[in-house]
């Protein structure tokens, strides 16, 4: 089995290669191929990568490319785990929305949709060159924004599966609670990327005991805090939300608390180049413990789980992923794509029933969906209206003015990845 990872420079793919190490069995990979145009990070990441497989006496051959098309040849699956513009990007997109008193970050708000119409032309682009070196391949998306990024991808008839992993570390923390072992926590998680709620969490599988309300009513503190939001929301919704409902909730304090200190971009700039460091070490032969501070938590696990869906031929394993909604959020458009648990094969994910939201999430739901289409709109076509008529749709901005004081300083900020800016 071949599979290649566009991206393979990140400082993330330790992560990856380490749970393709361990999890052998589940997914034995023959060959993998890491994709990256950044040559020294390439070559550092690619040495760990060895000396992990080495390690752990996995047979499987590491080969490094900046060659996307020899890279991706005659692949089974192909993993979109890249950054366009890199850190210096994000660091802008975490900035300058904080101008005009909106969150700065790289998949919400309008940070987030300068990441969309950076991204998504890449990323077709990406798509088509696999169509025509892998035409079987199945693409698995972890690029952010996920949700608008893989609803792209299938827009234009490619073989993809989003995939996130705020659900796989929910799951890990609520099995963890209760005692459990996570492959006994199934999780009623229901949303968008980056939006979503764990209305039920069922021991023993889809139809099990829901223990949800004796989480909340015995861990309810813990939980709260780790999303950093008050119990008395979690309180009053009665389920758990994802922590990225947090810049809904409380945005104005997350405002408040992203101006007073470094950006997470900062923080993760300085990580990667400690990371890299200790990369170089020819000893090392494990991911460093400090790769945990990256982000990015449980991915190899949900990466192997899913492409092993995909691709063993066996019977369905059930999964959160991101897929076509068709009729699964009857309120939504069959096209949208949401994040939910799907049974996943040989012939992709197919979403399974979940409970209908009640009006508190399907309002905000309906109204994100919107945004989307109107964000893959301009990332599609582009134009300042387009990009304006985005961000005014969004329920964090919503107002005339700052959506084009918004505009302006995306397009300041982009133009050397907006050919049409």
């Amino acid at each position: 089995m071949k599979l290649a990872v566009v991206g393979g420079g990140s400082t993330y793919t330790p992560e990856l290669v380490d749970g393709f190490a361990r999890l052998r069995d589940t997914l034995p990979v023959g060959e993998l191929v890491l994709i990256d145009p950044a040559a020294e990070r390439l070559e550092l990441v690619g040495g760990l990568a060895r000396r992990i497989f080495a390690r752990q006496g996995h047979p499987g051959r590491i080969t490094t490319t900046a060659d996307l098309d020899a890279g991706v040849a005659g692949a089974d699956a192909v993993l979109l785990q890249l950054r366009v513009g890199g850190q210096a990007a994000r660091l802008r997109d975490e900035t300058w929305p904080l101008e005009c008193g909106c969150v700065g970050q790289e998949t919400t708000g309008a940070g987030g949709l300068a990441k969309a119409l950076r991204t998504v032309p890449v990323v077709l682009d990406i798509a088509e060159r696999v169509r025509r070196a892998a035409p079987e391949a199945w693409i698995i998306d972890f690029t952010n924004p996920v949700g608008i990024v893989t609803r792209a991808l299938l827009q234009a008839g490619h073989k993809a599966v989003g995939l996130c992993n705020v659900a796989i570390g929910l799951q890990r923390k609520f099995a963890a609670l209760l005692g459990a072992r996570p492959a006994e926590v199934h999780l009623d998680h229901v949303g968008l990327n980056h939006l979503t709620w764990e209305f039920g969490v069922r021991l023993g599988g889809p139809g099990g005991e829901d223990v949800l309300p004796r989480l909340l009513a015995e861990h309810g503190e813990a939980i709260a805090a780790d999303l950093r939001l008050p119990r008395a929301v979690l309180d009053r919704l009665g389920v758990v939300p994802s922590y990225y409902l947090r810049y809904f909730y409380s945005h104005d304090e997350v405002v408040r608390e992203l101006g007073e200190k470094p950006s997470r971009a900062a923080e993760v700039a300085a990580m990667e180049r400690e990371l890299l460091a200790l990369y170089a070490d020819p000893a090392l032969d494990e991911k460093p413990a400090l790769l945990a501070k990256r982000g990015g938590a449980f991915y190899s696990e949900a990466a192997v789980d899913l492409a092993a869906a995909l691709l063993g031929g066996g019977g369905p394993a059930v999964q959160v992923v991101n897929t076509r909604n068709g009729g699964t959020l009857p309120f939504l458009p069959d096209d949208a794509v949401v994040e939910v648990q799907a049974a996943v094969d040989g012939s992709g994910p197919v979403p399974l029933a979940v409970p209908r939201p009640d009006p508190l999430y399907t309002g905000l739901l309906a109204h994100v969906t919107a945004y989307e289409d109107l964000a893959l709109d301009a990332a599609l076509r582009g134009g300042r209206g387009r990009v304006a008529r985005a961000l005014l749709a969004h329920p964090l901005i919503g107002q005339f003015d700052l959506a084009e004081a918004l505009t302006d300083r995306l397009l300041a900020h982009n133009k050397e990845h907006l050919p049409w800016a």
